[in-house]
C-alpha cells in the first residue's frame, strides 16, 4: 500500500460561525458554568468535583495549564483554579481513549484531515505505538523495543549534534533534570524548548539589565503596589487567576493601566468566581486607563511616556526620578537620557495610534506612583524588537526605583506550568559554564560546551538534514512553531521522530521516516513505583518550587512517568554512564538529591518541597542586588522603536488564542469574550479598513504574508469587524502559523515574530 500524504495544516473548512454581543465582564457565573460543562462532558460531574477539590491545593496536583502562582498560605477551599484550568484538567482526565485498535482503524493521513480540535478530542493514548517506514498506520510496540529503537537510532548518528531534544513547559523538575543530564551525557546541548518561542525575549532582556532572566515580584506584591501596568497581555483568557490579584490591587487602592491593541474584557471588568455574591451585578472595574496601542507600537509609546516623565523631572527636579536608587544601583543613566532626547514625540506618536492626551494621562499616573509593577506576555516578546520592548520597561522601573521593593518590579507572566522550572533544571541550548562544571563534577563525564540549537535553529537543521532524530518531551511541536509547511518538511526529513505525550496531536501525524508515540502519566494521575507513591515538583511564574501529586488512577496500565521514560532511554543508550538511571526513576527523592548538589538554591530540597506551599528560589533582583550583571549594577539600555513600514494595502497581523484554547490545546470552538462562537478561521479587522478595502462582515478571504520576497498563504477566513487599530489584524493560531516566516525572528532572543506578520488580504476565489 502506497503512503498517503498527511496534512500539516488544519483543514480549510468553516464550522458555522455565530456572532454574539461581546460581554461586559469576565469570569463570574458563566465561567463556572462553562468549566463544569467541559468537565461533565469529559469525565462527569461526580468525578469532576473530586478532581477539582485537589487542583492547586497544597497536598494536591499542580494545574497542567498556566504558571500563575498559588497563594503562599491560604488556598481557597471552593476553587483555587480558573475556568481554563478546569478545562485543562478535563482534557487530561477525559474518559476517551486512543488505543491500538483506534490506530489500527485510523490511518495517519485520515487523522490529519481532522481539525486540531477534533484530533485532541479523541482522548488519552493508552499504549506506546510505532509507525514503521512507509506505513500508514501506527501499531503497538513494547516499551523495551521502543527504547531499543531510540537507542539504535541515536547511537548510529555520526555526531550527537544530529539529534534534537525538545521540551514543553509541562515537564516536571525531576523529569527535566534527568532529561538534560541524559542529553548532555549523550553529547549535545541541542535542548530547545517552548521558552524559545515565548519568553526567551524576556529572559535575554532581564538578564542583561537586572542579572536574572525571571520576574522579581511575588503574588503578595499585588496587595501592596500603587500601580500595575499590564502590557501586551490578555490574562482573562491566558492567565485568568491573575484577575484575582488585580482585583486585590484595586481593593487596596492601587491603579491599573492596560496597554494592548485589543480591549480584552477580562481586564476591563471582573466578577470573582470564588464569591457567589459577586457573580451577578456590574462586577468590579479593573482598568483605570486603557491605551489601545498599535501592534508593535510599544517602544514608541514607552519612549513618549519616558520623555513626558523626563520633562516633569526637569521642571521639578527630584519629583519624578528616584535619584538615590539611580546613583546607587544603576549604570548608564546619562547615555539613556541622551538617547531619549534624540527622539521627538512628533515622530514617535504615529507609531502608537494614540492621541497625546491619553498618553499624558498615563504619564501623570506614573509620576504620582512609587511602587509600580509591570506585567507582560507574548504581546511584547514576539516581535523583531522584542528585547527592546522589555528593556524599555526596565528603564521605566529603574527611573522610578521600582525594583527590589515590596509592591514593585518586573512580572513576565509565563505560559506552561513549569516552563520556568525546566530552564532552572538546565533545559537550555546555551548553558552556563558554571552549570556544566557542576554536572561534570557530580557525574564524572565531559559535558559538551558548544551551544546547541534553539527551536528555529533546530527546525532549520532538520530541514537541511543536519539533524536526523527529533525527540519531543511533551508539547505539539508542529502546531506551536512558525512556518507550518517548512517545519513539516523539516520533521519529515528526520530518520526518527519521537513524542512523549498524553493525547494525540498533529505533530504525531507529520513525522520522520519512522515515528514513535510514548504515552506518559498526566499531572492528575497517581505515579506509583516499587518504592511507593511518588510526587513531582514544579516552579511557578514567581520562582516558588512546590510539589504536585496526582490523585486518580492512570488512563492505562501501560503508561509510564516522564522520569521512567527518560531513564529507560538513557539506560539503553548510554553504555558507560555512571548514573543508575532505573534506580532514580523508582525513587524521585534521589533525583531531588542530585538536583540539590548540582543547582544552587535547592538546599534541603526534599525537606523544603514537602513544606506546605513549597519554597522560594533565590532572586537577586527581588533583593535589590544586581551584582550578577556584566557591570555589577542594573543597566539602563538604549532601545529602538519598530522599523516596520506598511504599504497602503498591507496589514500587520498578530496571532492570538481563543478563550477555548490554551497554547495548542483547543478545548472548544468558542471565543466567548470576543463574541465569536463555533469558528476559528477568522480575521479581526478595523471597520474603516474593511470599508476602504471593499470587505464586508463575514466575507470569505485568503491571507498572504510577505517577507524578503517570499509569499505564504492561508485560505478561507471570515472577516470580522472588530475594535482594533487601523492596519492591524488578529487571527488565531495554529491556523495562521503557516504565515509566520521561519527567518523572521527577534534580535538576540531568536523568538519567532508571531505578533508582527505583514499580510495582504484578498477575497477568496472558490475556483482557485
Amino acid at each position: 500500500m502506497s503512503k498517503k500524504k498527511a496534512h500539516a495544516q488544519p483543514p480549510e473548512k468553516l464550522t458555522g460561525i455565530e456572532l454574539k454581543k461581546i460581554p461586559k465582564s469576565a469570569v463570574g457565573a458563566k465561567a463556572i458554568q462553562s468549566a463544569l460543562a467541559h468537565m461533565n462532558k469529559e469525565i462527569g460531574i461526580k468525578d469532576s468535583i473530586k478532581l477539582l477539590a485537589n487542583l492547586n491545593q497544597m497536598d494536591g496536583f499542580d494545574c497542567p495549564g498556566c504558571a500563575w502562582p498559588d497563594p503562599d498560605i491560604k488556598r481557597d477551599f471552593l476553587a483555587e483554579y480558573c475556568e481554563n484550568g478546569a478545562k485543562a484538567v478535563a482534557e487530561e482526565a477525559t474518559k476517551n481513549r486512543v488505543s491500538p485498535v483506534f490506530f489500527a482503524t485510523h490511518s495517519v493521513a485520515e487523522l490529519s484531515e481532522l481539525s486540531d480540535f477534533e484530533i485532541g478530542k479523541k482522548g488519552r493514548i493508552t499504549h506506546p505505538v510505532v509507525l514503521k517506514e512507509g506505513a500508514n498506520f501506527y501499531e503497538e510496540i513494547s516499551w523495551n523495543d521502543a527504547f531499543k529503537m531510540i537507542a539504535n537510532e541515536l547511537n548510529v548518528l555520526e555526531s550527537p549534534d544530529e539529534a534534537v531534544f525538545y521540551t514543553s513547559g509541562r515537564t516536571s523538575n525531576e523529569a527535566a533534570f534527568l532529561y538534560q543530564l541524559f542529553v548532555r551525557q549523550f553529547g549535545t546541548n541541542n535542548l530547545p524548548d517552548c521558552s524559545n518561542m515565548c519568553h526567551e525575549s524576556s529572559g535575554v532582556a532581564l538578564s542583561e539589565t537586572l542579572g536574572i532572566g525571571k520576574g522579581s515580584v511575588t503574588l503578595d506584591d499585588f496587595n501592596h503596589t500603587d500601580l500595575v501596568i499590564v502590557i501586551g497581555q490578555n490574562p482573562g483568557t491566558n492567565h485568568p487567576r491573575m484577575l484575582k490579584a488585580l482585583s486585590e490591587t484595586k481593593k487596596q487602592g492601587g491603579k491599573i493601566i492596560t496597554i494592548n491593541p485589543l480591549p480584552e474584557v477580562g481586564l476591563m471588568n471582573y466578577k470573582d468566581p470564588q464569591n457567589p455574591l459577586k457573580w451577578f451585578g456590574k462586577g468590579q472595574e479593573l482598568t483605570d486607563l486603557f491605551l489601545q496601542v498599535k501592534i508593535n507600537g510599544d517602544v514608541a509609546l514607552l519612549k513618549i511616556i519616558l520623555k513626558l516623565l523626563a520633562k516633569k523631572e526637569t521642571e521639578k527636579p527630584g519629583s519624578v526620578f528616584n535619584h538615590d536608587f539611580i546613583n546607587e544601583k544603576t549604570i548608564g543613566f546619562e547615555a539613556f537620557i541622551e538617547d531619549l532626547n534624540s527622539y521627538s514625540i512628533e515622530e514617535l506618536l504615529p507609531q502608537t495610534g494614540l492621541n497625546l492626551d491619553t498618553i499624558q494621562e498615563a504619564a501623570n499616573l506614573i509620576v504620582e506612583k512609587e511602587k509600580i509593577i509591570v506585567c507582560w506576555a507574548m504581546g511584547l516578546t514576539q516581535h523583531k524588537n522584542a528585547v527592546d520592548n522589555i528593556q524599555e520597561i526596565v528603564n521605566l522601573l529603574l527611573l522610578k526605583g521600582s525594583i527590589g521593593k515590596k509592591g514593585a518590579g518586573t512580572c513576565p507572566v509565563r505560559g506552561h506550568s513549569n516552563v520556568q522550572g525546566d530552564r532552572t533544571m538546565g533545559i537550555w541550548e546555551k548553558p552556563k559554564d558554571s552549570f556544566l562544571d557542576s554536572l561534570e563534577k557530580q557525574f564524572n563525564f565531559k559535558a559538551p560546551r558548544k551551544h546547541g540549537y534553539d527551536v528555529v535553529e533546530a527546525i532549520e537543521a532538520m530541514y537541511k538534514k543536519k539533524a536526523k532524530v527529533f525527540f519531543a518531551m511533551g508539547g505539539n511541536f508542529l502546531s506551536a512553531t512558525p512556518d507550518t509547511e517548512y517545519t513539516a518538511k523539516a520533521l519529515q526529513n528526520c530518520e526518527l521522530t519521537v513524542h512523549v505525550s498524553t493525547k494525540l496531536n498533529r505533530s504525531h501525524l507529520i513525522h520522520g521516516k519512522k515515528a514513535l508515540i510514548l504515552p506518559c502519566l498526566g499531572r492528575t494521575e497517581i505515579d506509583q513505583t516499587e518504592n511507593g507513591d511518588q510526587f513531582v515538583s514544579v516552579e511557578n511564574s514567581m520562582g516558588i518550587v512546590h510539589q504536585s501529586k496526582g490523585s486518580i488512577q492512570p488512563a492505562s496500565e501501560m503508561l509510564l512517568s516522564e522520569p521512567a521514560i527518560v531513564a529507560g532511554i538513557a539506560n539503553e543508550t548510554l553504555i558507560n554512564s555512571s548514573v543508575n538511571w532505573l534506580e532514580l526513576a523508582s525513587n524521585y527523592d534521589q533525583i531531588r538529591d542530585l538536583i540539590e548538589i548540582t543547582i544552587p538554591g535547592f538546599e534541603n530540597y526534599n525537606k523544603r518541597v514537602r513544606q506546605k506551599g513549597g519554597f522560594y528560589l533565590p532572586n537577586n533582583a527581588r533583593n535589590n542586588d544586581f551584582s550578577t550583571t556584566n557591570t555589577g549594577k542594573a543597566n539602563f539600555s538604549l532601545n529602538k522603536p519598530s522599523s516596520i513600514t506598511l504599504s497602503k494595502n498591507q496589514f500587520l497581523m498578530m496571532t492570538i488564542r481563543t478563550h477555548d484554547q490554551y497554547n495548542t490545546t483547543i478545548y472548544g470552538l468558542n471565543d466567548r469574550y470576543r463574541g465569536i462562537l463555533n469558528e476559528r478561521r477568522v480575521v479581526l479587522m478595523n471597520p474603516d479598513d474593511m470599508k476602504e478595502n471593499g470587505f464586508h462582515k463575514l466575507d470569505k478571504v485568503d491571507l498572504f504574508s510577505h517577507f524578503q520576497g517570499e509569499v505564504r498563504e492561508a485560505k478561507s477566513f471570515l472577516v470580522i469587524p472588530y475594535d482594533i487599530p487601523k492596519q492591524c489584524t488578529a487571527t488565531y493560531f495554529p491556523e495562521t502559523n503557516v504565515l509566520v516566516p521561519i527567518k523572521s525572528k527577534a534580535l538576540k532572543s531568536n523568538t519567532p515574530t508571531s505578533k508582527t506578520v505583514i499580510i495582504t488580504i484578498k477575497k477568496h476565489d472558490e475556483n482557485s
